[in-house]
């Protein structure tokens, strides 16, 4: 099986993981010999994504469910591999169910990359992307809306915190025992095609909506947790309240 580096997986709490694949994170939060898996990475990070499982003493099979921050290609890469060889529920937003089947694809196309190609970082983080699979299909046959309001019956009991823009039914995931927020793309630290460092939203070609991208800033300010882990860049100690703000400094100067 493909190792993961040591820096790869980054212990955020007591079972609780951060994993880096190609310019892209999932977490995975365990309880004895079961886990929660939000997000997979690129197509090309499955045998990573098996890798760090199996770093942290567990099996694809031991996988409750993977919950999606949002169906697009480098969150949703190994979702229906695992669902299809292990049976393992995928979990969203109502609102991002379809997207997931691939009723419709909201992402970024070619063209509005090749737009921006002038800028610093975007032809190689495009490059990057294609090769990892940015545009294989990868639709999710079988995804479910999440089964009841507020907290999931999952280990970590993952809270779903509504935050579109990026895409129409983008979630993130709140932590309560551990005060820890999965920020998914509403809100990041980092990103090849970007100059920025620290919270921020992402470059605007890449959000459905900025104008809800942004709002949604005000709901991550309302979140209690003080550790942010974002789908791209570094994780942020830190109160939400703060890194929410601070990324909407930067969206709107």
């Amino acid at each position: 099986m493909h190792k993961v580096l040591p820096d790869d997986i980054v212990r955020v709490d007591d079972d609780i993981y951060s994993v880096s694949g190609s310019n892209t994170n999932w977490v995975i939060i365990k309880d004895g010999d079961s886990c929660t898996l939000i997000d997979t990475g690129y197509p090309a990070d499955h045998t990573t994504l098996l890798a760090s499982l199996d770093a942290v003493g567990l099996a694809p099979a031991a996988v409750a469910a993977i919950l999606v921050t949002h169906a697009h290609n480098d969150h949703i890469g190994s979702a229906e591999r695992l669902r299809v060889g292990h049976g393992t529920p995928v979990l969203m937003h109502e609102d991002e169910v379809p997207h997931a089947r691939r009723d419709y694809l909201d992402q970024v196309s070619v063209g509005q990359v090749l737009a921006q190609a002038w800028r610093p970082g975007v032809l190689p983080w495009a490059v990057h992307a294609l090769r990892a699979g940015g545009t294989t299909p990868v639709p999710v046959h079988g995804p479910r809306p999440f089964p009841t309001p507020g907290a999931l019956d999952l280990p970590g009991t993952p809270v779903p915190v509504h935050t579109p823009g990026h895409t129409k039914g983008h979630c993130a995931y709140l932590l309560p025992a551990s005060g820890i927020l999965v920020s998914g793309d509403a809100l990041v630290t980092a990103h090849p095609t970007s100059r920025l460092a620290g919270p921020q939203l992402l470059p605007d070609m890449f959000h459905t909506d900025r104008a809800r991208a942004l709002a949604s800033l005000a709901v991550i300010e309302g979140v209690d947790a003080d550790v942010v882990v974002p789908g791209h860049g570094p994780l942020h100690r830190g109160s939400a309240k703060d890194a929410a703000a601070t990324a909407r400094e930067h969206a709107e100067r």
